[in-house]
């Protein structure tokens, strides 16, 4: 048996840039940082005494005679692209709901991937799980999904993360003194709006404009070295919070789907209580309210928000893990 352990992620700047549609004519960059909140995968062997030949537990169970018939597009993919086809037993738990702008689907593949390697004996860089993650994702199950999320949900820690035309991908880790890391946690606020939505319908919109949208676009990918230059300086964090402000109001532009009138009055009441600024996590749409608040206004904008659910995270620097190894062998496992 073998339990993996992998982190969702938070987005501050950047975002859009991390498609192929952008990057691969302009390049593209994001600032992004994975969180203690995860994404649990158990694989094991499954012994060849049940009327199924595989198991899959997540929201639903399925026992299926084939890997092909197994219904989770994830689960299916990743089975057939390491061609595992049968006998594996495989759970899913997460910290948190899918579809809100958290990177859960693609902490789920990173994990799943990362499970499914170790299960078998076999190592996988970060870097490798990641690439391997964008392609089950992207290539075999169609989905529209950007680059970040795979490299972070791997990676962990605060980086800076940049994308080539040639798909390159680089990661820059963000070295703070602990004193300004702790002040930065500190200061960040995520609240649950309450609604989730599936990304690839605000991504399909947000695709669709990218032509009309470059030089929002390359605003916001602007935004990733000022926002990094603000984090490893000596001056006011809370100019952060300020750029996180305006990176929103670029984001809010790209679609008409990114926000919603119910998450307008979110956010203009955490900025009227003292948030500095924030974001929609993800693509948009609902999800997660992020928000940049100096400690001594939180009270205010907690009271502010106070139908909403409130979630203290801190920040992961560790990526996706093995927590638990014991890939005891069948004779009959592939």
């Amino acid at each position: 048996m073998i339990i993996s352990r992998t982190p969702y992620r938070v987005s501050f700047f950047g975002g859009g840039t991390d498609y192929p549609a952008w990057y691969r004519e302009h390049g593209g960059a994001v600032l992004t940082a994975a969180i203690a909140r995860y994404c649990y995968l158990t694989c094991r062997w499954l012994p060849p005494f049940f009327a199924h030949k595989s198991r899959v537990v997540y929201s639903i169970i399925e026992d299926v005679q084939r890997v092909e018939d197994i219904q989770h597009p994830a689960v299916r993919e990743c089975l057939l692209e390491l061609g595992i086809r049968d006998g594996i037993e495989i759970h899913h738990d997460g910290d948190l709901p899918k579809m809100t702008g958290l990177g859960t689907s693609s902490s789920f593949t990173v994990g799943l991937l990362h499970a499914l390697h170790a299960l078998r004996g076999e190592f996988r860089s970060k870097m490798q799980l990641a690439q391997e993650a964008i392609h089950v994702e992207r290539d075999r199950c169609g989905d529209r999904v950007g680059s970040q999320d795979q490299v972070c949900a791997a990676f962990g820690g605060l980086n800076r993360i940049r994308f080539a035309p040639d798909d390159d991908v680089v990661v820059e880790p963000v070295s703070l003194p602990a004193e300004r890391m702790q002040k930065f946690q500190d200061s960040l606020l995520l609240f649950f709006t309450g609604f989730s939505r599936y990304s690839s319908e605000v991504v399909a919109e947000q695709l669709q404009n990218v032509p009309q949208k470059g030089k929002e676009l390359s605003a916001m990918a602007a935004m990733v070295d000022e926002g990094h230059r603000l984090l490893t300086g000596n001056g006011d964090l809370g100019d952060f919070g300020r750029l996180l402000h305006e990176s929103w109001l670029l984001k809010r532009s790209l679609s008409s789907r990114v926000s919603t009138p119910e998450i307008d009055e979110m956010y203009a009441a955490a900025r009227k209580a003292g948030a500095l600024g924030g974001k929609i996590t993800g693509a948009g749409g609902g999800g997660f309210l992020l928000l940049y608040v100096e400690p001594e206004r939180q009270p205010a904008v907690r009271q502010a928000l106070a139908k909403l659910l409130h979630v203290p995270f801190d920040l992961d620097h560790a990526g996706t893990q093995i927590i638990f190894s014991n890939p005891i062998p069948l004779e009959s496992a592939p």
